[in-house]
């Protein structure tokens, strides 16, 4: 008698493999199915996949598929998401799959029924009303919506004219017609006032989507997408990878915002995923900015995205008054920073009763910490970087791989005792000269080594609201999204921060990341003012703040790039060569160099030392492909790298379009 043979499936697992592991089945198994198999000796959880099953591996040699799992299966969409963006990113599917299938999730939860409720929004409950401006861009959203048919919208207004209440306008339209909704926020401590206007909009909480979450509360939330029972997902950028088997709906707020680059293992942007996922779901994308990219002006300006302008301050307020304080003419006091007419302005606006805002985009108390006897600089072993002197935690810290030490009583390199002075400013250091001038208010540091998630950023916006606090000062935490009825006066300690160092965006990520602190005064009837203490008040970038025309910055960068094909008007691709010894990273970077692709269009840049050059314990070279946007980067960078032979203990890592240049 003939045994029937057994029946073979495909299964992709999250691990770093391109392809799919033929394994044997009892049964048919529909692709997506999410299943147990032996890897070596130990079980792993797969999904099976599209591939064809491998029909030349021996019956004897095929391993037995363990157990399929009650789980729904993984939706096509989502399938066909992870080969896109492993192709993409130049990433091994197995790779990609791993962003949104871990084992860990797809366990029973358990706990009370209560805590992991999902769904359940109103569409009915009438929203707030609307402006004249902001009804015409909610109706277009909800007709995207009820299309039913892929597009992007860009939806750029000014800060504070309300763009969370229109495009909640489509999150009601899609929970109208039955479809889930998934919102994009690049910072999880901005969910704390918007899941506040979602309950107030629709009488119910969204699902949330991010690493504070509880391992309970991720299994839960993780098959509650998967069934369809959470409609609404509010999360970090990992969130396009859960399974959403009716995505009718994607929202990226604050667009622009750098923090959704995935920098590390995958490396992926999610606002351009967030596209893409959107197509293949044939569903619209929602780009939300005040400061759009240039990617995404360019996009609108071309035809290829739909455009909705909000150019007032929802209910008559107006645009804060910008004013430059030259430092040069109006300096600090010796070893202070603050100027004297910032001062001035903090004092006469808590006269009023109001509050006000120092922003300084540094953590800590001082960025550099060096011996005033022989002028030897505390850096870290592992990076070419300085340590950060945080006295909140009585440490010198890296902010690259996080190496922290006591500040040495005497000097490493000299042997000098308590010889060592803080160079510099940190929000730390702010809110010290602020006690000192202000000893009877109070004060709140908002950055990310306090406030280190939700509930400390809703503790802090709480303080805040209930006028506990009267002087915020902050980093980049506090630059978006966060609406304080009562602050009226913005101060930005140093405007010229961030200018420096060549990167390709710098100007136009100063200017968004100043004018969205800038938009955080005067958003009630008291006007606001803003205070931008600088030493270049004719750089380009502060004319364009102080004008309030982002348009004609936005359009000077263009002219700027697009002669050299500099993005959005040409492609680049970083390969990131690292490796324990700094030798093997120069000959592997240079044998890169050997075999770099040629030809019109295609420029390389490169080898260097990157401006990172030691990180983590490893020696970094960088080079960089810059070619016209019809080239084809992907397929020249992998015959680059098949060509090139690269020893195994060095690693190269391939960024397409980087955001970074570190």
């Amino acid at each position: 008698m003939c045994l029937a043979s057994p029946i073979r499936v495909s299964v992709l697992l999250p691990l770093p493999f391109e392809a799919a592991f033929t394994y044997a089945a009892e049964e048919a198994l529909a692709p997506g199915t999410l299943v147990r198999v032996p890897l070596g000796p130990r079980m792993v959880v797969g999904a099976v996949w599209d591939d064809a099953p491998d029909e030349t591996v021996p019956e004897r040699r095929l391993k037995a598929v363990a157990e399929v799992l009650d789980f729904p299966p993984l939706p096509e969409s989502l399938r066909e998401f992870v080969a896109w963006v492993a192709q993409y990113t130049l990433a091994k599917r197995g790779e990609v799959l791993a962003l949104g299938v871990k084992a860990n999730l797809l366990v029973a939860a358990k706990g009370r029924r209560k805590v992991f409720e999902f769904g359940g929004a109103d569409a009915g409950l009438a929203g707030p009303a609307l402006s004249e401006d902001q009804a015409v861009a909610g109706a277009a959203l909800r007709a995207a919506v009820k299309a039913e048919k892929f597009g992007v919208t860009l939806l750029d207004g000014v800060t504070g004219s309300g763009k969370t209440e229109v495009y909640l306008e489509a999150v009601a339209q899609a929970l109208a017609v039955g479809k889930q909704s998934l919102v994009l926020l690049p910072e999880i401590a901005l969910s704390v006032q918007f899941l506040q206007r979602f309950f107030s909009r629709f009488g119910a909480m969204p699902a949330v989507w991010h690493s504070e979450l509880t391992p309970a509360v991720r299994r839960a939330t993780y098959k509650a997408v998967a069934t369809g029972a959470a409609k609404v997902v509010v999360g970090a950028r990992s969130a396009l990878f859960l399974p959403f088997p009716d995505l009718g709906l994607i929202v990226v707020d604050e667009e622009h915002e750098s923090a959704f680059k995935q920098e590390d293992g995958v490396t992926y942007h999610a606002r351009d995923m967030a596209v893409v996922r959107a197509r293949i779901s044939r569903a619209p994308c929602v780009l939300v900015s005040a400061t759009p990219s240039l990617e995404s002006v360019e996009n609108a300006n071309s035809g290829r995205y739909q455009r909705l302008d909000l150019m007032a301050r929802h209910g008559g307020a107006k645009m804060p008054a910008v004013a430059a304080l030259d430092l040069r003419e109006d300096p600090p006091e010796r070893g202070k920073f603050l100027a004297p007419a910032l001062i001035a302005a903090v004092r006469e606006t808590l006269a009023r009763g109001e509050q006000a805002m120092l922003f300084l985009n540094r953590r800590g108390y001082a960025p550099l910490t060096l011996c005033r006897h022989c002028g030897h600089r505390m850096a870290c072993p592992n990076c070419t970087a300085w340590l950060v002197e945080h006295k909140s935690h009585k440490r010198l810290i890296c902010h690259h791989c996080g190496h922290n030490e006591a500040l040495p009583e005497s000097c490493p390199a000299c042997g000098a005792e308590e010889s060592f002075a803080a160079i510099g400013p940190g929000v730390e250091r702010i809110a010290e000269e602020v006690a000192l001038v202000f000893p009877e208010v109070p004060a709140l540091v908002m950055a990310s080594d306090v406030i280190t998630g939700p509930k400390e950023a809703a503790a802090a916006a709480a303080a805040i609201a209930a006028r506990e606090v009267d002087i915020i000062i902050g980093t980049q935490m506090v630059a978006k999204g966060w609406h304080f009825p009562h602050l009226t006066l913005v101060g930005v300690v140093d405007a010229d921060l961030g200018l420096g160092g060549g990167d390709l965006r710098a100007g136009e990520r100063t200017v968004q990341m100043l004018y969205q602190v800038a938009g955080r005064a005067g958003r009630e009837e008291a006007p606001g003012r803003v205070l931008l203490q600088t030493y270049s008040p004719e750089h380009p970038v502060m004319l364009a703040l102080l004008s309030g025309d982002l348009p004609a910055f936005m359009a000077q960068e263009a002219a700027e790039r697009r002669p050299g094909h500099w993005p959005p008007f040409g492609r680049l691709v970083a390969l990131i060569v690292s490796a324990l010894d700094e030798g093997l990273a120069d000959r592997t970077a240079r044998a890169l160099s050997r075999s770099a692709p040629h030809g019109a269009g295609i420029e390389i840049l490169g080898p260097a030392p990157a401006p990172f050059a030691l990180l983590r314990g490893r020696f970094r070279r960088r080079l960089l492909m810059k070619t016209r946007r019809d080239l084809p980067v992907q397929g020249l960078v992998r015959e680059w790298l098949a060509r090139t032979e690269i020893d195994r203990a060095a690693r190269v890592d391939v960024d397409v379009d980087p955001v970074s240049f570190m």
